[in-house]
């Protein structure tokens, strides 16, 4: 099958971006190209409500901007759509004619129903998480929507952002003790017309958009934190509100060297964590997540796959995708081990503290362990390590993804233990146990099929009088190489489990 490729044009309140998606060859899907650009359409709206002609121009220029990079791509279908400044716009059909004419492409103008669907469909499908709320912050619209047993129950779209509060409570981007507590009382009086947002308490609080992006950014490089993800990051209240008087009190000059903090939100991040916080009291939330999808990623995967766009099981899919998305690793030298290694822990784990989390981590290294074949077959497993800890792998939280990284790369105790001293706080003295446990299991399923000929049909396996007995009750030869591969790792395994392996031939008599 030959590739495919979408793209997605969103044209956002605060900023307008593209995404072109590609479909590969071997049926993985990753994004190759993007562009953004900040134009404060909802900033831009006159005394009127309507945008100015010369910001239509500037709009339809970039359109066209985006257009001809998706032709570029050789894109077979854009898709393209405005949401609250173009919604709220009192010229609206003139603003969605004009570019339509000007560029060719039709503009979706979705809904706030709409957006709270497609942002909260990205969301899903990027985390294991059954109830919550989720809030997406725009700039001229803020989306609150209600999930249970990973369904949507409820959604509502306000009509302010943080563009919008800006322009209205905080010109300049300062925020007063009095300008914010008008601010919070427009929220308040504005949110009590949805008093389902009062009947879920202690549920987290999700977070999609730039503001609580640039929130989960700022805070771990205030935190010093090691891992260089926000996807799927936590955070507390008080966390949250030490930063938000911190920035508050800063002048935008000095606003703006705050680390991670990207210069063209210093003026609006306040206005909008004062949203995600007004938001957080009126749900009772326990804390807050970031989440690094949202409304285009809902976008792809309803123009991608229209009849079931809702991920089954995001894990697996997480899996499966960068898996295809590096075929250079042998598909079925990766399933014997796959297969093998998962046969193995289900015997030893039981003296695991969760045997069924580590059976996980298993099932995810073995299938992508070689993936690091695909930069360089000498020292694979450090490229491994590199590409899954800087990959989509949805739905692990970051201690998961760093303990399974180190599970596929496993290459001794010292290595593991050098590479999760720069993880620290992340990894205790546990974990790193815990990897050297699962680690030299996955050494010994590969050193199993070591030939890469998959000759063992059949294995028996059994722990008994401090060997662990591994019989091949159908094979295919004498297993030579398996079994001095199983020998040389022998004294490492011991090590862990106090058990020795031993490789028996099959029995021909």
């Amino acid at each position: 099958m030959t590739e495919q490729r979408i793209g997605i044009i969103d044209i956002g309140s605060n900023s307008i971006r593209l995404v072109v998606y590609e479909r590969t060859a071997g049926g993985a899907h990753r994004a190759i190209d993007g562009s953004k650009h900040s134009a404060r359409l909802s900033e831009q709206l006159d005394d009127n409500g309507a945008l100015p002609e010369p910001s239509i121009d500037e709009l339809v220029e970039l359109v066209n901007h985006f257009r001809l990079i998706c032709a570029h791509h050789r894109t077979g279908h854009i898709r393209a759509v405005a949401t609250a400044a173009i919604r709220n716009a009192t010229n609206q059909e003139h603003i969605l004619h004009r570019i339509e004419a000007e560029t060719g492409l039709p503009i979706e103008l979705l809904s706030g129903k709409q957006e709270a669907d497609y942002g909260y469909l990205g969301m899903i499908n990027s985390m294991v998480i059954e109830d919550g709320f989720l809030i997406d912050i725009g700039g001229g619209s803020t989306e609150v929507s209600l999930f249970k047993g990973r369904k949507l129950v409820q959604a509502v779209s306000f009509p302010f952002g943080c563009v919008s509060m800006t322009k209205r409570y905080a010109k300049g981007g300062m925020l007063t003790d009095q300008q914010l507590k008008d601010l919070e009382k427009h929220i308040e009086e504005t949110v009590e017309q949805e008093p389902w947002l009062r009947n879920a308490p202690n549920l987290p609080l999700v977070g999609i958009g730039g503001t609580v992006r640039a929130l989960g950014k700022v805070h771990q490089a205030h935190v010093r934190y090691p891992f260089p993800s926000t996807n799927n990051y936590p955070l507390d209240s008080a966390s949250t509100d030490e930063l938000f008087e911190l920035m508050r009190k800063q002048p935008l000059d000095k606003r703006s060297k705050i680390p991670g903090l990207s210069k063209d939100r210093v003026d609006i991040i306040v206005p909008g964590i004062a949203i995600l916080r007004a938001i957080f009291r009126v749900t009772m939330a326990s804390h807050y997540v970031v989440c690094a999808a949202g409304l285009r990623d809902g976008l792809f995967y309803a123009t991608r796959f229209p009849d079931r766009p809702r991920l089954d099981d995001v894990v697996t899919y997480s899996v499966n995708n960068l898996a295809a998305l590096h075929p250079e690793a042998p598909m079925q030298h990766t399933s014997q081990v796959n297969r093998t290694v998962l046969s193995l822990i289900d015997l030893l784990g039981a003296e695991l503290p969760d045997s069924d989390r580590a059976r996980q981590y298993l099932d995810i290294a073995s299938i992508l362990h070689r993936i690091g074949a695909s930069i360089d077959y000498y020292d694979y497993k450090k490229h491994t390590f590199y590409l899954m800890i800087n990959s989509h792998i949805n739905g692990l939280s970051h201690r998961e993804l760093l303990i399974t990284s180190l599970v596929a790369s496993y290459k001794g105790k010292s290595r593991v233990k050098q590479t999760a001293a720069a993880y620290k706080p992340l990894l205790s003295e546990e974990d790193v146990d815990t990897v050297c446990k699962l680690g030299v299991v996955l050494q010994l399923a590969i050193a199993l099929d070591r030939s890469e000929t998959q000759a063992i049909g059949k294995l028996s396996i059994e722990a008994s009088g401090g060997k662990l007995h591994l019989r091949a009750l159908r094979a295919d030869g004498m297993l030579a190489v398996e079994r001095k591969e199983v020998d040389s790792l022998a004294s490492d395994f011991k090590k862990q489990w106090n058990l020795t392996p031993i490789l028996y031939p099959p029995d021909y008599r």
